[in-house]
């Protein structure tokens, strides 16, 4: 399993997701030179997410979404792994494993998704996961 470099920076940028008071919405990880697990990036804004996921990389992502409707607003997260289509069979099987180590650190997430194509995600793929996730999904009609 690969090593968590910095566990409490990990930790913090977590928290800060987590935080409705906070703009932070999204934290993504990845691996450096010594195949450490290290926080690369934090943001606001969804679509900086997708600069992130490189075809020769393994990439973790926690991030916040509101979703709900006119009667109920309500934050939900979603764990998104990236596998790069030109990473190597063995570090595709090494990221599974290796994702328990992030598990052990983003405990709280109401989704957890594997991409591997740049076209399968978006905010609203993402949001739609959330919603079906969330069990019951009705508004006004309005």
């Amino acid at each position: 399993m690969a090593k968590i470099a910095d566990r409490e920076q990990l930790l913090e940028a977590y928290n800060d997701v987590r935080n409705d008071q906070s703009e932070v919405n999204w934290c993504c990880l990845k691996y450096d030179d010594s195949n450490q697990i290290v926080l690369e990036s934090t943001g606001e804004n969804f679509d900086e997410i997708k600069a992130k996921f490189e075809n020769d990389q393994r990439v973790y992502v926690y991030l916040r979404l509101v979703t709900g409707d006119e009667m109920s607003r309500r934050s939900k997260f979603a764990l998104v792994t990236w596998i790069g289509p030109q990473v190597s069979a063995m570090k595709k099987a090494k990221a599974s494993t290796d994702k328990a180590s992030v598990k052990g650190i983003f405990v709280n997430f109401a989704i957890e998704t594997l991409v591997e194509d740049l076209h399968d995600f978006s905010e609203d793929k993402i949001r739609e996961l959330l919603n079906k996730a969330g069990g019951a999904n009705y508004g006004t009609g309005r």
